[in-house]
């Protein structure tokens, strides 16, 4: 895999991983680490697969920036007005919650500056340079994304390391809650946490000279890495701490205080770590929606930068509060703009060259494997997030 792929292997790790992280051992600590890393294993599978899904229809539309080419051309008008609105619905409140997060950061470092601006001023500020630095182009986010992951995967390798020396191996084997109704509850958590799909038509277009076995591969290691991480953190953190401890938390913050009892620095490890996680995150979203909007709207960087930017830094400014609440469905958008469209986009696709019985060789032909059980067994996941977001 050559340094473009890789780098659009981490794009995809960094969109995913987020600072949500830090609370994966709060969710799954109760039900010791088999039973979690089965679920996280089973929601990884469902999600990566969706995503190859995503990839064919991708490479088989052979054109566009964003979902709304290829739900035009596999979905026609109608399912492309339901993709465009799903997908816009999520982008926007997601980019919403990363300029909130991110503003808050950065109101914080300038006040440790002595420079007095306010939150709503920092928020802006955010937007407007990290909008810039998407508005310049794949490439360049590419190349900054490397050196955030890379920094962002230090970062997490110290405190691992720092942890290690007081891990019990009793906590491992410690699972005070059997309830499979709970354990599933905590499916909308994990899900939302490999949240990478948008960017894929993005990356196939900037890999265009790509073979599809490479592009298949790029979304398979960007869809690892968050996986590796994520399982990591969480049998780290629960070697170290108690079921009884973690469950007194009521937020990642008090978390991090308790580990900061047994290792001084971790405090500031972990907050750029957030702040790391939080950025790669927005790149990804961020990309995705400007791409889709060049593919909708068809005008130039300057405007598409404006339409991309606008609508959530308004609403991160006038509607944090409400959008709060509105974003508790985004989860349940997610499954269907992740999951039930990429599957319906493929299926439609391979009935197409079905009727058409055009000769394709295998060099310019892509399709995941597993053909209608495979099919019929993303149906059943997808059935199974909603049930978990409904419980």
């Amino acid at each position: 895999m050559n340094l473009k792929l890789l780098g659009s292997s981490l794009i995809i790790a960094g969109t995913a991983l987020g600072a949500g992280m830090l609370a994966i051992p709060m969710v799954l600590a109760q039900f010791g680490l088999l039973s979690g890393t089965i679920l996280m294993l089973v929601i990884w599978s469902g999600t990566t697969y969706a995503a190859l899904l995503l990839l064919e229809a991708s490479i088989k539309v052979r054109g566009g920036l964003g979902m709304n080419t290829i739900a035009k051309q596999s979905l026609g008008k109608g399912g492309q007005l339901i993709t465009n609105g799903l997908l816009y619905a999520l982008l926007i409140c997601l980019l919403m919650a990363y300029i909130i997060g991110a503003g808050d950061l950065v109101h914080k470092m300038v006040l440790n500056l002595g420079l007095d601006i306010s939150l709503v001023q920092s928020q802006i500020l955010f937007a407007v340079i990290a909008g810039g630095i998407v508005a310049a182009g794949t490439g360049v986010i590419d190349k900054l994304n490397r050196v955030l992951f890379l920094l962002m995967l230090a970062v997490l390798v110290i405190t691992l390391f720092a942890l290690v020396p007081n891990m019990s191996l009793a906590h491992f084997f410690t699972a005070t809650n059997d309830s499979s109704i709970d354990l599933i509850k905590t499916s909308a958590v994990l899900f939302t946490s490999f949240g990478f799909f948008p960017v894929i038509p993005s990356l196939v277009s900037y890999n265009e000279n790509a073979t599809h076995a490479q592009l298949r591969n790029m979304v398979l290691l960007g869809s690892l890495i968050p996986l590796v991480c994520y399982l990591l953190w969480l049998y780290a953190v629960v070697g170290s701490l108690s079921y009884e401890q973690l469950t007194q938390f009521n937020n990642v913050s008090e978390l991090i205080n308790v580990l900061a009892t047994r290792f001084e620095g971790i405090h500031v490890i972990l907050s750029i770590f957030t702040g790391l996680a939080l950025l790669t995150s927005f790149f990804g979203v961020a990309l995705s929606l400007f791409d889709q909007n060049i593919d909708l709207f068809k005008q130039n960087r300057a405007v598409t930068y404006v339409l991309t930017f606008i609508l959530p830094l308004l609403g991160a400014i006038f509607a944090a509060e409400k959008f709060l609440a509105v974003l508790s469905y985004a989860g349940l958008i997610m499954v269907f703009i992740a999951v039930f469209i990429p599957m319906m986009m493929a299926i439609n696709l391979r009935k197409s060259e079905g009727k058409t019985q055009t000769a394709i060789s295998n060099d310019e032909y892509y399709e995941v494997g597993g053909g209608q059980i495979a099919m019929m067994v993303c149906f059943s996941f997808g059935l199974f997030l909603i049930g978990a977001q409904v419980i």
